[in-house]
């Protein structure tokens, strides 16, 4: 069998940051020369691939949900959402805003979408979302 050692569902990996406080925000795996840790997205197209289910401190291990299309999950919402909005990776320059989401913006930049709302949402709620990776949409 070629699909040995690999896992599904929740997953623990290392915290490069401190993500006690982070429980239900969009992590991306990264390394610390060669060893593997989870972060908060730094930029509107990180590839953030990961739900924090148990965050904990810089250098701990902590709980991660890998999402996938075949499963809705719950994302931490800036705004205001309607079910089929496309949803993208909120500023990560504006404090308290990494590993949220926001509705795609009419503003130009290039966003990474990472789910597709299910439900109407208001702000700081969490909102069900299907996770879609749709890779990045520039926005002209």
């Amino acid at each position: 069998m070629s699909q040995s050692n690999v896992k599904f569902g929740p997953v623990p990996f290392n915290c490069g940051e401190d993500l006690t406080a982070a429980a239900d925000h969009l992590a991306v795996l990264s390394h610390d020369t060669g060893t593997p840790q989870m972060l908060l997205p730094d930029s509107l197209t990180a590839l953030a691939l990961y739900l924090v289910l148990e965050g904990a401190a810089i250098g701990a291990t902590g709980y991660f949900l890998p999402i996938t299309g075949a499963a809705n999950v719950r994302l931490p919402l800036i705004g205001t959402c309607n079910p089929g909005d496309t949803l993208v990776l909120a500023d990560p320059t504006v404090e308290g805003q990494p590993g949220k989401v926001i509705v795609l913006p009419e503003d130009a930049g290039t966003y990474r979408v990472v789910a597709i709302a299910e439900e109407a949402g208001i702000d700081t709620q969490l909102v069900l979302a299907r996770p879609a990776n749709l890779g990045t949409i520039t926005v002209a």
